[in-house]
C-alpha cells in the first residue's frame, strides 16, 4: 500500500511539473494573427565590377527570395514562407511579443520584432529590406498595417520598433490575411506617349 501511495505521489508531482515547464508558444493559439508582406531587397557586398541592369537584380532578387528561410522559435504550429516576387506569409502565428527571424544566402539572420499584438490580428509588412547588419529596415514605414475585426483599447504594437495603431476592420475585409499579398513589380512598365 505503501509503495502504491509512493508511485501516486511522485506521478502526480512528474505532471504538475510538466504543465509549469511548457513554453509559451508550445499549444495552437486560440487567437493566432497572420503576418504577411514583401522583402523589397536583401543587402549584398558591394562589388565594383559587377554589372547590374534591371534584369540581373530581378534575377538576383528572385534567387535570393527562393533560398531564403523564415521561422519564428518555439512556434511548432506556424506555417508559411516566402514566394519567389519576395512575398510572406505566416499563418497560426501566436499573438503578443514575436521575433521572426529570415536567413538568406547574404544575411545569416535578420529579425523583425513584433510587440503587443492583438489575438486574431493582421499584420502587414510591406517593404522590407535586410541590412548586412542583420538589421530590417523599411522602404515606408507608414505603410505598416494591423487590422483587427475587434473593437480594442488603445494598444502600444511596435513593428520591427515602429509603433503601429491596430485598425478596426469588419470580418469581411479580412478575408484576404491567409494570401501572400502583390509587391509592386521591380521591372520597369514601359509608358508610350
Amino acid at each position: 500500500m505503501r509503495r502504491a501511495l509512493v508511485f501516486l505521489t511522485v506521478a502526480l508531482l512528474g505532471c504538475g511539473k510538466e504543465s509549469t515547464q511548457r513554453s509559451t508558444f508550445s499549444a495552437l493559439s486560440k487567437e493566432p494573427i497572420s503576418v504577411r508582406g514583401w522583402i523589397a531587397d536583401v543587402e549584398t557586398k558591394s562589388s565594383g565590377d559587377v554589372y547590374r541592369t534591371t534584369e540581373t537584380e530581378a534575377a538576383r532578387r528572385a534567387a535570393v527570395f527562393q533560398a531564403t528561410n523564415m521561422w519564428i522559435d518555439n512556434a511548432p504550429y506556424v506555417s508559411g514562407g516566402v514566394a519567389e516576387n519576395g512575398a510572406f506569409v505566416l499563418l497560426d502565428v501566436p499573438p503578443g511579443n514575436v521575433t521572426i527571424s529570415f536567413s538568406t544566402p547574404t544575411i545569416p539572420l535578420a529579425k523583425l520584432t513584433l510587440t503587443n499584438v492583438p489575438g486574431n490580428a493582421d499584420v502587414l509588412v510591406p517593404g522590407m529590406t535586410f541590412k548586412l547588419d542583420g538589421t530590417v529596415a523599411f522602404e515606408d514605414p507608414k505603410a505598416l498595417k494591423v487590422r483587427v475585426s475587434t473593437k480594442l483599447p488603445p494598444m502600444n504594437t511596435t513593428v520591427g520598433g515602429v509603433a503601429v495603431n491596430p485598425t478596426q476592420v469588419a470580418v469581411n475585409d479580412m478575408t484576404d490575411r491567409h494570401d501572400y499579398p502583390n509587391p509592386p513589380s521591380a521591372m520597369p512598365v514601359a509608358t508610350v506617349k
